[in-house]
């Protein structure tokens, strides 16, 4: 049974359809990257997904429930990390727990020991505004982990980052993954993020946006930039960029 399932999606505003009949799964410790050009409904699905939507039609199920239009259920990171500024790391990144119903002291020790597997160490009592972009995404996926049922909706999470530290969190992101079993989908509109990070991509076309093409990555793991130039990696990329009408 895939971790989450959705079928046949359809969701609009206004009478104007923005996705229509999208059908996909996510199984347990997957990644799936979700591909398309800006308007093709990325971010409606993921509205669906997570539960802040109910479709026009269609179903969403989590462990076989249905949680179709239930929030909270499905974890969901922006692409700005939205630290709150006044709050230290450890009360930011245990904020989901207390917002449960855990007390404050008892959220920190849940949240504490995930600090070093997170590379946070010793960010405990500082504020956001002290650490580096990188180190704020840490904290936003601790954060988001935190809150999680075993899956979360990541929506560009690093597209804000600079090229290096872009390249060094995307290797740390992978091994992290593979330590807490985190199943995600990821929305980009970065080509090669996707194939590095991905178990297999979603290629999201069309208005209103559908589901044109599931593509496999079977690229050994773990990936990393000097992958971008084998000609395994250009292969997927050159029918990555055809499937999505992209021209290079």
């Amino acid at each position: 049974m895939a971790k989450l399932r959705a079928e046949n999606i359809t969701m609009g505003f206004d009478g104007e359809r923005v996705i229509e009949d999208i059908s996909l799964k996510l199984n347990e410790g997957e990644i799936v990257s979700l591909l398309g050009v800006s308007g093709s409904g990325k971010t409606t699905l993921f509205n669906v997904l997570s539960g802040l939507y109910s479709p026009e039609s269609g179903k969403v199920y989590l462990d076989g429930e249905d949680i179709t239009g239930k929030a909270g259920k499905i974890s969901y990171m922006l692409q700005k990390d939205l630290l709150l500024p006044h709050y230290t790391i450890i009360d930011n990144v245990s904020l989901p727990l207390v917002i449960k119903g855990e007390k404050k002291k008892t959220a920190r020790e849940k949240a504490m020991p995930y600090f070093a597997e997170f590379g946070l160490e010793g960010t405990q009592k500082k504020y956001p505004g002290e650490l580096s972009g990188g180190m704020r995404q840490r904290a936003a996926l601790l954060r988001t982990y935190l809150s999680s049922e075993g899956v979360a909706l990541l929506d560009e999470p690093f597209s804000a980052l600079d090229t290096i530290t872009k390249s060094a969190i995307h290797t740390w992101y992978l091994d992290i993954m593979k330590k807490i079993n985190l199943s995600t989908i990821f929305v980009t509109h970065d080509i090669d993020e996707a194939i590095l990070l991905s178990d297999r991509i979603y290629i999201l076309s069309g208005k209103p946006g559908r589901i044109t093409d599931e593509i496999e990555i079977t690229l050994p793991k773990p990936r990393s930039n000097k992958d971008v130039m084998t000609e395994a990696f250009i292969s997927y990329k050159r029918l990555i960029a055809e499937k999505i009408a992209f021209e290079f």
